[in-house]
């Protein structure tokens, strides 16, 4: 049987949906105490004193422990470095496990209470007394660099974590602009966003004094990292005597790629105590604790010529980092972003600028798509704005621009004017499919008549394209990367042909043991109930990066794929040898390698037992079927595809109503396309919440105004239509599945698509720019100006 293209059901649902998986908030521990964080209220005070006596002397605490007692290791660090544009160092400053000098935000870790019961220890952190000097805040990137703010960091000048330029030199891009004939300007924020994962974050520490062995259980997308980052640089622990386990995650969307201090002070903790520690957040702390998204203030220039050719595109941002720096925070605006810039357009200069700031806040670090929505965003907002001014159509005017088709192979991948080389494409194609899927001359004509009828109705597009695949290693590394991007497989034959996989990526919502399991027995002719995947565990798990940048299958799935063409090259041998014949003469097909022109085979769990018990077996060939690859791929994988929403917008109440949305997406080669509609539609909802809802507000003392869900707006499934999704196909040239990833193709693509409607309905009103979330209440009070 073929399962490659199939939509097999994910064999892992059955336990989730029968309340039988395990996460780490479900693991109880012999001896398990339960760890309450103090949390400071303040975004920007000193601390002048902390008293904790009362609560130390609390029935059922066991320890309580503050910045002082852990002032001696180091916070956790920052996993990719950027510099200034002089060659500068960026800063960086230290993240400690618990504060001891000032807060920096409302919810830095001021102090931890451990007790036998949660809320034992909740009570008694209510009885530390903490001496706070309030001080300024800043929260607003752009304000927070201006001369005389306050300094997050005494030792940060003007704030400011780096400042980066990518692209042409910007002489060159400025004489572009001068020389156009026409220049398209906006001015826009993408908006901060808090990820909402279904599961909050959770570590458990332990430690077995018997054996110098610790173990962290936690909600991480990459528990191996969370090792080497946590050993190597914050607790200075061997390696080997640690084991990391990520269980069953539930959803993490970027938020739990990070070390967070959480996971180093519960094992530091245990360590004290020799007695397992467990850290849960409430939703509440989720809210100022999990590392933020977006919040970029840009200004953007585009350049046409008299024909409306792109010419030219200067691009200066504003990036906040929150308080600190978080494990990938520094490459969100600038490899992630800047790289992207260029887009699916033959734009021929582009200079992008970025200061990176920290300020009173959560920190900001990747959320899905990172980086990719916002460099989305910010080129497809401007050409919808471009073809309103100079009267063109915004689908013709993308076309016109688009790159020709290029296959990678026949045709040189794309180089672009921002560092990157794309592998393949046909960006026609896309959307003009989604344009057919709309029937779009129709629309416009109905948009008349509606229009006439009083009502406003609109249609946006959105034409995206994403670097996947994080990696290759080399790559990344020149860029500031300070770990590997590759990943790592085990394959393991059983004697009886069944089948282990050993991965280091993790599922935490992807049907990874449905989609690996596909592939390994599409690839040995074997049933898919004889493949198990085996994930999250430091201990089982030579290696592995973890799960994010839709990675899973182009690097992960393509480390497999290495392991099992290991199996087969071996197997062959054992089967030229049963069969007598040589190994050129066979072919393998259907679990069985055949003699050419013959009838006679041998199967696959035949050869299996022969090399676990090998009476008749090749001479200098060792027994078992095991074997590990790693793979560093040779570039980045990068979907594309198109995005269109039609809108109706209530003048009356400023209401948008999406009425249809169609989104053509090209990830490669599909190996479960029910899996991949699902990853699809979920980045739709996420993305259109970003466009409509969701906004993560402080006020001007640092405080979260909207950290409850009673307050912070997500989207509701009355809130979406139902979704038209189709695909083209275009594979990738460089990796043996030709896979692409489809993990956040969805959010990157919708948002500007949604704005870009609701633009197109209010354009008769002389509207062509709003700030999101385009929430009832701000586009109402847009119409009424």
């Amino acid at each position: 049987m073929t399962y490659i293209g199939k939509s097999v059901k994910r064999v892992e649902d059955r336990r989730f949906i029968t309340g039988k998986g395990r996460y780490t908030d479900d693991i109880v521990l012999p001896g398990m105490t339960h760890a309450y964080i103090l949390r400071s209220p303040y975004a920007h005070a000193k601390i002048n004193g902390i008293d904790t006596s009362e609560a130390k002397a609390m029935d059922g605490v066991v320890a309580v422990f503050t910045g002082e007692d852990v002032k001696d290791i180091a916070g956790v660090p920052c996993g990719w470095q950027v510099n200034f544009k002089n060659g500068d160092t960026m800063k960086e400053p230290p993240h400690p496990l618990l504060v001891r000098d000032k807060v920096r935000h409302v919810g830095d870790a001021v102090a931890i209470v451990i007790a036998e019961e949660r809320e034992i220890a909740r009570d008694a952190a209510d009885l530390i007394q903490v001496d706070y000097e309030e001080l300024p805040a800043v929260v607003n990137a752009a304000d927070a660099v201006q001369d005389g703010k306050a300094l997050v960091h005494d030792d940060v000048p003007n704030n400011i974590c780096f400042d980066w330029e990518l692209g042409n030199p910007k002489e060159e891009v400025d004489a572009a602009l001068d020389a156009a004939d026409h220049i398209t300007t906006l001015e826009f924020v993408n908006q901060r966003v808090t990820p909402n994962a279904i599961e909050p974050r959770s570590a458990i520490g332990s430690y077995e004094s018997a054996g110098d062995h610790y173990t962290l259980y936690t909600t991480s997308q990459n528990p191996h990292l969370i090792r080497l980052l946590m050993c190597a640089f914050v607790l200075g622990i061997p390696e080997h005597k640690v084991r990391v386990v990520a269980p069953d995650v539930g959803g993490g969307f970027g938020s739990k790629i990070f070390h967070y201090t959480e996971e180093a002070l519960m094992v530091w903790c245990s360590k004290q105590l020799e007695r397992p520690v467990k850290w849960t957040a409430d939703r509440s702390e989720s809210f100022i604790t999990d590392a933020q998204g977006r919040d970029h203030s840009t200004k953007a220039e585009m350049g046409f010529d008299k024909d409306g050719n792109i010419v030219g595109l200067r691009i200066k941002t504003f990036a906040n980092l929150g308080a600190y720096l978080s494990t990938f925070s520094t490459c969100v605006p600038t490899w992630l972003h800047g790289t992207l810039l260029q887009g699916l357009y033959t734009t021929p200069k582009i200079n992008v600028d970025v200061t990176a700031v920290f300020t009173n806040t959560v920190a900001v670090d990747a959320y899905r798509g990172a980086g990719r929505p916002e460099a989305t965003y910010l080129l497809e907002r401007m050409i919808d704005t471009a073809a309103l001014e100079m009267g063109r159509d915004p689908a013709e005017l993308r076309l016109q621009n688009f790159i020709p088709p290029f296959d990678g192979v026949e045709q040189a991948g794309y180089m672009t004017q921002v560092a990157l080389q794309y592998d393949s494409g046909n960006y026609h194609r896309a959307l003009e499919k989604a344009l057919e899927m709309v029937d779009y001359k129709k629309f416009r004509k109905d948009q008349e008549k509606a229009r006439a009828e009083g009502k406003l109705l609109g249609i946006g597009f959105s034409t995206y394209i994403e670097a996947c695949g994080i990696a290759p290693s080399a790559v990344v590394g020149s860029l500031g990367a300070r770990a590997g991007l590759y990943e790592s497989a085990q394959v393991r034959v059983q004697p009886t042909g069944k089948v282990s996989v050993y991965t280091g990526s993790h599922s935490h919502g992807q049907g990874h043991e449905t989609t690996f399991a596909q592939v390994v027995a599409d690839r040995l002719g074997i049933d898919i109930g004889d493949v198990e995947i085996v994930h999250g565990d430091s201990e089982a798990v030579a290696f592995g990066m973890g799960t994010y940048g839709s990675r899973s299958l182009a690097v992960g799935g393509s480390a497999i794929m290495k392991s099992l063409d290991k199996v087969l090259e071996k197997g062959a041998k054992i089967a030229a040898h049963k069969l007598e014949a040589a190994v050129e003469d066979l072919d393998f097909a259907e679990g069985k390698w055949t003699v050419k022109g013959t009838d006679k085979s041998i199967s696959f769990a035949d050869v299996s037992l022969t090399a676990y018990v090998p009476h008749d077996y090749p001479q200098n060939l060792e027994p078992g079927m095991d074997f590990s690859s790693f793979y560093d791929p040779a570039n980045f994988t990068y979907p594309f595809g198109a995005h269109i929403a039609i809108v109706e917008v209530d003048k009356d109440t400023g209401k948008v109503t999406l009425k249809r949305f169609v989104a053509v997406d090209d990830v490669g080669n599909v190996i479960n396309p029910m899996i991949v509609e699902g990853q699809i539609h979920g980045g739709l909802a996420q993305g259109i919440g970003q466009a409509l809802f969701e906004e993560t507000i402080y006020d001007e003392n640092g405080q979260l105004i909207n950290g409850s869900y009673m307050d912070y707006t997500m989207p509701r499934a009355d809130d979406l239509p139902s979704f038209e999704v189709d695909r083209t196909v275009t594979p990738c040239p460089h990796n043996p599945l030709g896979v692409k990833g489809a993990g956040e193709a969805g959010t990157i693509g919708s948002t500007p698509a949604v704005v870009n409607a609701v633009m197109d309905a209010l354009s008769p009103l002389g509207i062509k720019n709003l700030a999101m979330p385009l929430t009832p209440e701000r586009v109402w009070r847009y119409i009424q100006e």
